[in-house]
């Protein structure tokens, strides 16, 4: 017994190593794992507390020669990642919303999730999906290593809606296991460990804002197939129907020209059509002028800008890059696509 413990404790904080990217924080003392945690202080600003505690009451008020928990995180854009370590099982309690989805893998013990009741286990071969706030609790084993990948919500959702060329309904909402072993969630562990490998280097994805961009909308999109969630009926749905050629090419168009002058004329030549076509088909497949489309597209853009929280940017400014010049009928339009104010997002993003 004596010699496992001590295997174990030389283990604790290989999660840290080799991160000289990452914001790492260990503890010996189970003092820094009391009521609101220190731990919880010394971690990049959130606008979360996590309180930990020890399992094993016998082990409170003591201190260790090795830590007893380790956390090492990094966040870059969209995404926060993080290595948890931990020496013996503890209690983690979530205090405070949470505007991030987070995925978990098991590299070491297991790990428990409860929302609303309801536990939800990962193991080495069963990831998590949970987007965690206020009311949630972790329990993890003893000696147990795991990662978690955070992507903000917005992202995921504003992926979802482009897919369905709709407006959510309701907030995503996730089964949260994940068969690592099989179909698109293996391709989705693939990924996950692709971007904290990525974030473990200096000159990586989270360093370079075009590939981290194209990352984030990866991650995205593979969270939204390869999990079940309450929209994945219409994402099914939307698969038996083949979207011509024209369309697809419109709508690259559209997206790679949105900050420039298009004519109509130009969004046809480049679909590879004429303009009675071009129109017939957008009506038919997406029940929407092309016009209305590359609005719908300009729009998204905007949101995407404001939600990075850039200093410097106002909503104004970005707007009319976008060509919205008239700006009570583009916060109109803002309004009634994302339900919030364009002001409401930037300073949200902005915030610590």
């Amino acid at each position: 017994m004596r010699k496992n413990t001590i295997m174990c404790s030389d283990r604790i904080g290989s999660a840290a190593a080799g991160l000289e990217t990452f914001t790492v924080v260990r503890a010996n003392d189970t003092a820094e794992l009391d009521a609101r945690s220190r731990v919880s202080d010394r971690l990049p600003g959130r606008g979360r507390d996590y309180r930990y505690r020890l399992r094993d009451r016998a082990l409170w008020h003591r201190r260790f020669e090795a830590p007893i928990f380790t956390l090492a995180t990094r966040s870059a854009g969209s995404i926060l990642v993080s290595h948890g370590e931990s020496r013996f099982a503890t209690e983690v309690a979530i205090e405070g919303e949470s505007d991030l989805l987070c995925l978990t893998t098991m590299l070491r013990g297991d790990v428990t999730v409860i929302q609303q009741g309801e536990p939800a286990s990962g193991t080495l071969s069963c990831g998590l999906v949970f987007r965690p706030g206020h009311g949630t609790g972790v329990v993890t084993s003893d000696d147990s290593l795991r990662t978690n990948v955070f992507i903000k919500a917005v992202e995921v959702e504003n992926a979802l809606e482009h897919m369905l060329d709709a407006r959510l309904r309701k907030p995503l909402e996730f089964s949260p296991h994940l068969d690592w072993t099989r179909g698109l969630a293996a391709s989705l562990r693939f990924q996950l460990d692709f971007v904290m490998h990525e974030f473990g280097r200096p000159d990586g994805v989270a360093d370079n804002p075009v590939a981290l961009a194209s990352t984030t909308d990866l991650l995205a999109a593979l969270i939204l197939r390869a999990t079940h969630h309450n929209h994945s009926g219409m994402l099914e749905a939307g698969r038996g129907v083949a979207v011509p050629a024209y369309v697809q090419r419109a709508e690259e168009f559209m997206r790679t020209h949105c900050d420039t002058p298009i004519r109509m004329t130009d969004i046809a030549a480049a679909a590879g059509c004429s303009l009675r076509t071009l129109s017939a088909v957008f009506r038919h497949f997406r029940d929407r002028t092309p016009l209305a489309v590359l609005h719908g597209i300009r729009l998204q853009q905007v949101h995407a800008e404001l939600s990075r929280g850039e200093s410097g940017t106002t909503p104004g400014a970005v707007a009319r890059r976008y060509g919205f010049s008239n700006a009570s009928r583009f916060a109109a339009a803002f309004r009634r696509r994302f339900g919030e104010a364009p002001a409401e997002v930037l300073r949200r993003a902005s915030r610590p």
